[in-house]
């Protein structure tokens, strides 16, 4: 099995057991890349493979069209939670791999490995990411997903199996991740290894904007419903013993993604039951909860911070909607885009190039990714989409389109 990594023109292999043609396939899309346009940046996503987790890296040219660059083994194996009817999001999850632009660092989730895997960005060549460290135990069944601080120095991991829960680690430069006393702590979710779902799950984890709180969402599978857990993080990353406990609001009740919405105590989340919800943690009844007319599993979000607007996806309907959050936090549907039936859209990122911002969606079912161009409130419009399997294939790594999960990413410093 080939997992090469590869970085300025030269691919070195990550496994002993590789043969020329597949090594040569990569080098040629590696050249066509870095000949075609600048790089600005990278995005990155897994294959989440059973046999070996690998991490796709992707070059952000001038325009906003991607070009497929690097594979690099993860350090571990990949896994798909039971879903009836199976499809893709494997993780249930949003947030399963993370890049910190402070940092210069990107960590991802090894579902069926237990483990978390960190590696270095080279800030002059995105696509190329070195391991640092070996990968640690997540200290739970099932990482799904995780959250950096702003400055890149703290890892947090959610866990959604047999052992569930939530634990922090400290980045090191030279050792990797170390693990932070007194941030393991467990949720009881009643889940298998791997979970099934997607109700009944753990959905992503991230910081409140001052870092004092670590959130996790979960999904309610009735007659329980969703809820945020929020525990208090003390100065050197240790957490409270237990968590507050704030559940959906009436209508709402597949808690999923959570969005920060800038200047505020508060985050979209979107509802696959529903459509979204608007969370306040200051004033929890100035929350609502938004119905997507048609919808048909909205379960991931993104905010652009030139058009002001947030981007949900629907990986039923293939469709991502441009939501406004005003200052009350009142919301509303901007406009509607359909990606075309059976792109399985599942994780989105938003990245600002030359002043303008690009939706990057995983079209799981097309295997692709799709590019918006966000070029103003109202105005997103599809201009590329960045085949996986091709390029994959001549390589010889295996993807499962139903597997591919993630989607975060990196600027050129």
């Amino acid at each position: 099995m080939i997992f090469p990594r590869a970085a300025v023109g030269t691919v070195l292999a990550m496994s002993l057991m590789v043969s020329a043609g597949p090594l040569q396939a990569l080098r040629r899309l590696i050249q066509l890349a870095e000949n075609r346009l600048e790089s600005h940046g990278a995005v990155y996503f897994i294959t989440n493979e059973p046999d070996e987790n690998v991490i796709m890296t992707a070059s952000i040219n001038g325009d906003g069209t991607l070009s497929l660059v690097n594979a690099v083994a993860a350090g571990g194996r990949g896994l798909h939670g039971v879903a009836t009817p199976p499809g893709a999001d494997g993780l249930f999850s949003q947030g399963g791999i993370q890049a910190s632009a402070q940092g210069e660092v990107l960590a991802t989730v090894n579902p069926g490995s237990n483990t978390v895997s960190l590696f270095s960005i080279n800030p002059k060549e995105p696509t190329d990411i070195t391991p640092l460290g070996d990968p640690v135990s997540s200290e739970g069944e099932f990482p799904m997903s995780l959250a950096f601080n702003k400055a890149g120095t703290r890892l947090c991991v959610l866990n959604g199996g047999a052992v569930a829960g939530v634990s922090c680690f400290t980045v090191d430069k030279k050792l990797g991740l170390l693990s932070i006393p007194n941030s393991l702590r467990t949720v009881a979710l009643n889940q298998t290894t791997p979970p099934a779902g997607p109700p009944g799950t753990a959905s992503q984890i991230i910081f409140n904007d001052d870092e004092s709180k670590l959130i996790a969402s979960f999904k309610g599978l009735a007659p329980a419903v969703g809820f945020l857990a929020l525990w208090d993080v003390q100065p050197d990353g240790s957490l409270s013993a237990e968590f507050t406990k704030m559940e959906t609001l009436p209508g709402g009740s597949l808690t999923f993604s959570l969005t920060p919405i800038p200047g505020k105590n508060a985050f979209v989340s979107t509802d696959p039951g529903v459509g979204f919800t608007v969370f306040d943690l200051d004033d929890p009844s100035k929350g609502s909860v938004i119905p997507i007319p048609g919808q048909g599993a909205t379960c991931w979000s993104s905010f652009s911070p030139k058009t002001g607007n947030f981007f949900l996806d629907d990986v039923s309907t293939a469709t991502v909607t441009e939501v406004h959050v005003d200052d009350n936090l009142k919301a509303s549907i901007v406009k509607q885009y359909p990606l075309g039936s059976g792109a399985g859209t599942i994780d989105n990122d938003v990245a600002t190039i030359n002043g303008k911002d690009f939706l990057f969606v995983m079209a799981a079912g097309a295997a692709s990714v799709d590019v918006l161009a966000l070029d103003g409130p109202g105005e997103a419009r599809k201009i590329d989409s960045m085949d996986i399997m091709g390029p994959a294939r001549r390589a010889n790594i295996p993807i499962d389109p139903d597997s591919l999960q993630g989607m975060t990413h990196f600027l050129r410093q």
